[in-house]
């Protein structure tokens, strides 16, 4: 018999080979690969790993689990109630609960912790949280092995919610490595692993969320987003990235929130680890000036046409800046040379300077950039003002304002000691519809420095109805804001 061939379907099957031969050699290229995950490189983008096994098989031996006792003297606040009795004085169990409840009797309690924590060096050296280990009587390292080891506090950061804590072990501990949180980018997978809700060694994934987060838990916030699950118990974890490397410390999350951890990035964390790790503390430069970050309203105010620089807001006597000539109001534009444009900034820089290291400040005043060599002192927060006899006035605008003095300053948790503060604010009047309120500092009016009652109203009194009054003023929690009124 003949095979007939139908030449129609010739195309047909060519194309069915091109396609089998494709399917195949693309196995072949993934088989390259290693199985915990399939990188593609098509313009830099990483698609979802295939498996997170071996990086976790990889990476959990150096992480540990950190259990802590606390003891807290008197019981606490709940063990006192309970001395009071259920029927107050007239409780003819009172003395029974005196005996056992009263001032004399008071028991302690031991309060037990959880926490993570992962190895950085053979010799036993393990970075956690500050939290984790605060005030703790003892604290115990359990690996992964279960081999269970007493440590001790190296050194503890508060400011950065950072600790180091050490294992004497004997023998050779495995290490995860530190990598660059400068250069994750915000959609690439992480894993963290820790100890929630204390149970051991769980692995979680997600990607980075947000970078230089701010979450007001210190003047040095520049926290890691993520979404990978973070819980009670995974403080001091280590948050890794596809290399095995560790990119930040899991360190904090909202209360509620789901999908939503915070981790100190590593490229932080490793200047105050090696400080911690070298002289058990962390030294820091001061500058000694109060700063803010320069708002659209006092761009506007100054004539800024771009808001860049930090806005200084207040320099503390007999610190650097105050040695070095630096005062309120100049705008801090850079430091050696490298710009700064935010307060985070500028705190960053400073505090990386070495304690006695001179360092070239340059500033806006006036329209007018200036440079000064400032001499960096340790951190410190001291102050010396004096005292002044404040007195009251009320004006044509509907506010009420007085003199500043040191005690008003600390009676309300002031920074600011010089200005006329706002006593108080009439209903309906042009004060209150421009937005003045109550304790608000008024500082300048149309550019002229207000420290007496006497000054306001001189420059009051040189505005025409119909004309606008330009304050620039100190509001608590918010820095400096100008506020404009209509005459």
């Amino acid at each position: 018999m003949k095979s007939i061939t139908n030449t129609k379907d010739i195309p047909r099957r060519k194309a069915f080979m091109v396609v089998v031969l494709l399917a195949a050699g693309l196995l072949a290229v993934s088989s390259l690969y290693p199985a915990s995950y399939v990188e593609a490189k098509t313009d830099n983008i990483q698609v979802t790993p295939q498996s997170f096994s071996s990086l976790a098989e990889k990476a959990s031996p150096s992480v540990v689990n950190i259990r802590t006792v606390k003891t807290i003297k008197g019981g606490g606040r709940v063990f006192r109630n309970f001395k009071k009795g259920p029927f107050g004085e007239d409780d003819p169990m009172r003395d029974f609960f005196d005996r056992f409840f009263g001032e004399n009797r008071q028991h302690d309690f031991k309060q037990r912790s959880l926490g993570s924590g992962f190895i950085i060096d053979k010799e036993g050296y393990i970075v956690t949280n500050n939290h984790v280990v605060e005030n703790a009587d003892k604290i115990e390292v359990l690996l992964k092995d279960e081999k269970k080891f007493d440590a001790k506090i190296v050194g503890r950061d508060v400011s950065t919610d950072l600790a180091l804590i050490k294992i004497k072990s004997g023998r050779n501990l495995p290490v995860l490595k530190f990598g660059d949180s400068d250069a994750i980018k915000v959609g690439q997978w992480v894993v963290a692993i820790g100890n929630p809700f204390g149970l051991e060694h769980t692995i979680t994934a997600g990607i980075i969320s947000a970078k230089g987060r701010v979450i007001g838990s210190g003047p040095y916030d520049d926290f890691l987003q993520t979404d990978a699950s973070i819980n009670p118990g995974n403080s001091g974890g280590p948050l890794i990235n596809m290399k095995g490397e560790v990119v930040g410390i899991n360190t904090a999350i909202i209360a509620g929130g789901q999908g939503i951890g915070f981790a100190i990035p590593v490229n932080l964390a490793k200047g105050i680890i090696d400080q911690l790790k070298n002289r058990g503390e962390v030294t820091r430069g001061w500058l000694g000036v109060g700063i803010q970050d320069i708002s659209d309203e006092v761009a506007e105010y100054y004539g800024i046409e771009e808001k860049i620089g930090v806005l200084v807001t207040e320099v503390f006597s007999g610190d650097p800046a105050d040695m070095a000539g630096i005062k309120p109001k100049d705008i801090i534009l850079s430091v050696n040379g490298k710009k700064v444009s935010t307060a985070r900034e500028l705190t960053g820089v400073i505090a990386d300077t070495g304690v006695g290291d001179a360092v070239k400040i340059k500033v806006l005043r006036n329209g007018t950039t200036k440079t000064f060599k400032v001499k960096i002192a340790k951190r410190e927060d001291a102050r010396v003002s004096a005292r002044r006899t404040p007195k009251e006035h009320k004006d044509e605008l509907g506010i009420r304002v007085t003199e500043l003095t040191p005690e008003i300053a600390r009676r309300f948790n002031m920074k600011e000691t010089e200005g006329v503060i706002v006593a108080g604010v009439e209903p309906g009047s042009k004060a209150e519809e421009s937005g003045l309120s109550v304790h608000d500092i008024i500082k300048e009016v149309n550019h002229r420095n207000i420290t007496t009652v006497n000054d306001l109203n001189k420059e009051i009194s040189k505005t025409k109805d119909g004309e606008t009054i330009n304050m620039f003023i100190w509001r608590m929690n918010r820095g400096f804001l100008v506020i404009k009124i209509t005459k």
